[in-house]
């Protein structure tokens, strides 16, 4: 074991890796502790009738995102490390449709809020956090510092955000701001991230800087022939994430969303830990496909390992501490949060573990097994939360979105052929005997 770590130290290929994901480990970590400390602040100066308000808007605006972000994350990845010197059409043609995404999204949006029992102030807050989409277009530079395995850039824009994010949270906390405040503070944080990966890719990249905003319709057709079922499963991943607040809101008040979300923001606090290391070790496993087969289904296996035995590892004492970290975070007013936390943070497992399975997908352009997959999982969890929700209230919906996750991301194999041989890694994955012989 102490020989295969020196080998890895010396290792070129890996410590690259190694040092991209620290980066992006260290800003997460910093965003986690900083976030959690001014959200919290933010939960307990709200309280749980307005905080569940701001969570609602924010779950029912991310119902629609997915049309924002058109699924192109990993497609324009793998683009990028297949060719580089696609670098500005590639980039350039991911703004525009991700722009034109953004702007659908508030378009649906305005047809969508006519279906709810939404007052005026609720849908201000709904549009103005929606807005926010807009600016998130210039994400797609992070693309391009994922597949040269540079995320020390992004790492320096998201934690100026963080910072300013911060500061404006805390300053409207001690100025007793209204509730529609912190609505603006998302808006501004999506234009300062923007501003800061627009720097750092112009400060990095001299010449031909406007070609950034490069648009090639056969790309953008190529693009999009291959995203579309990340489109719909997007659309799908929302419902089966956001749609529990939205319905505890129609069913029950803006109260018990408040108690949800409080524990939802603790279990889902840790979901960064598996889109770091997917989106920092996505181009190794990649160029592994590249030397043989062998080398990337090994690489797969120990990516499924990692991800089972960490969510775990969170899962146990959150489970057995929940009502205390409830009850010393967030104070007596969320009461009903800790019983919420013990069972939500079960589905934290299957969520690690279908992280990385998207990769798997990706990189076999399977993406639409990756709809299918989680359009049964959605019709889960919204099935289970209208019989759930009136039984056992806010925990009926954190039952419901466990149920889901485990048929999304495990028990759906079992009915695909082609993917019975990624099921049986997912299955070892769960086996530590199978893990301690890889290193013995």
């Amino acid at each position: 074991m102490i020989k295969k770590l020196k080998s890895l130290k010396n290792h070129e290929g890996f410590m690259k890796y190694f040092k991209n994901t620290s980066w992006l480990f260290g800003e997460k970590i910093l965003r986690m502790v900083v976030g959690l400390f001014v959200g919290i602040w933010v939960a307990r100066y709200l309280g749980p009738e307005q905080f569940g308000l701001f969570s609602y808007a924010q779950s029912f605006v991310g119902l629609f995102t997915a049309i924002a972000t058109l699924g192109l994350d990993g497609i324009v990845v793998r683009e990028l490390v297949k060719d580089e010197s696609r670098r500005d059409e590639l980039i350039g043609t991911a703004f525009w449709l991700k722009l034109m995404g953004a702007l659908g999204v508030l378009m649906v949006l305005a047809f969508a809020v006519n279906f709810t029992s939404n007052d005026s102030y609720t849908n201000t807050l709904v549009f103005i956090i929606a807005s926010a989409t807009i600016f998130q277009s210039f994400n797609v530079i992070d693309f391009y510092f994922q597949s040269k395995v540079l995320s020390r850039y992004v790492v320096f824009a998201n934690i100026i955000t963080l910072f300013l994010s911060s500061i404006a949270k805390i300053v409207l906390i001690l100025y007793n701001a209204p509730l529609i405040a912190f609505a603006w503070v998302i808006l501004f944080d999506s234009f300062i991230l923007a501003c800061g990966f627009v720097y750092f890719y112009f400060k990095n990249h001299l010449t031909n800087r406007v070609k950034i905003f490069k648009f090639n319709r056969a790309t953008a057709l190529a693009l999009l022939r291959d995203s579309w079922p990340l489109i719909l499963s997007g659309m799908v991943i929302a419902i089966y994430m956001k749609i529990d607040q939205v319905m505890i809101k129609e069913m029950m008040n803006a109260e018990a969303v408040g108690q949800y979300a409080a524990a939802v923001r603790l279990s889902e606090a840790w979901y960064f830990i598996p889109m770091v290391i997917a989106s920092s070790l996505f181009p190794a496993i990649i160029n592994a496909k590249k030397i043989s087969e062998e080398l990337y289904y090994a690489r797969l296996q120990k990516l499924y390992d990692l991800m089972v035995w960490m969510a775990i590892a969170i899962a146990l004492p959150m489970t057995f501490l929940s009502d205390w970290i409830v009850a010393l975070l967030y104070g007596s007013q969320y009461n009903q949060a800790g019983s919420v936390l013990m069972i939500h943070i079960w589905a934290g497992v299957f969520v690690f573990l279908g992280v990385a399975f998207s990769n798997y997908l990706v990189s076999e352009n399977l993406t639409k097994k990756s709809f299918f997959r989680t359009a049964l999982g959605a019709s889960t969890n919204v099935g289970l939360n209208f019989v759930l929700i009136p039984k056992y209230g806010i925990n009926g919906a954190a039952i419901a979105t466990l149920l889901s996750q485990i048929i999304a991301n495990y028990i759906y194999d079992f009915f695909d052929r082609d993917l019975h041989q990624q099921l049986k890694m997912k299955t070892m994955s769960f086996f530590p005997i199978h893990i301690l012989k890889e290193y013995k």
